[in-house]
């Protein structure tokens, strides 16, 4: 039997609820990361339950804390931190998008070891908690979510990480939008099939 949109929406605060969810270690004794994937004209629904998640998982009894980095927004903020938005605008105006995606993947280090994003979610993340990635969708194509995956699994194995992905993954392709074929990716799992 097929789950609805809504009763997969539903799993998520279930599956996070498990303590062996939380303390699973998956391929090679490594901290579970996870895909839930969903149709994009649903991105506000999804945003409205992370939103509530969130809020409800703050200060919750269950002992774990849910903490959510929009990825979009650690760009948009990094970029402002440096100044960088006004020369970014100028720079799409004089030599184009495909040097904005450049420029701000050199800027933010996407590729790299040291990437600014990997590294802020590993400072800002306590212990006993649920990282929650959004926003995917809004950077592309400046970030690729197999990036995002792959620099941050080498690094940070302390807590479960969930992508929320507007797309497909059937384990192991990703399609943003259900449209774009990003890099496949074979260490997440599915959150709810």
């Amino acid at each position: 039997m097929t789950m609805t949109f809504e009763e997969r929406l539903d799993q998520v605060e279930v599956m996070i609820k498990k303590p062996s969810f939380r303390q699973n270690k998956g391929l090679g004794n490594e901290v579970g990361y996870y895909i839930f994937d969903y149709p994009p004209e649903k991105e506000m629904t999804v945003r409205e339950r992370v939103k509530y998640l969130q809020e409800k998982y703050e200060s919750s009894p269950d002992g774990f804390k849910v903490v959510v980095y929009d990825l979009y927004d650690i760009i948009m903020d990094t970029l402002e931190e440096k100044g960088y938005i006004e020369k970014t605008v100028e720079m799409e105006s004089k030599k184009g998008f495909d040097r904005v995606i450049r420029a701000v993947g050199n800027t933010m280090r996407i590729t790299a070891e040291d990437s600014l994003i990997v590294h802020h979610i590993k400072e800002n993340t306590p212990p006993n908690s649920v990282v929650f990635l959004i926003g995917i969708g809004k950077c592309y194509p400046i970030l690729r979510s197999h990036t995002v995956l792959n620099n941050l699994h080498q690094v940070f194995d302390e807590v479960p990480v969930v992508m929320f992905f507007p797309g497909k993954y059937d384990g192991q392709e990703l399609v943003l939008f259900g449209e774009i074929k990003d890099d496949n990716y074979y260490r997440a799992f599915k959150l709810v099939d």
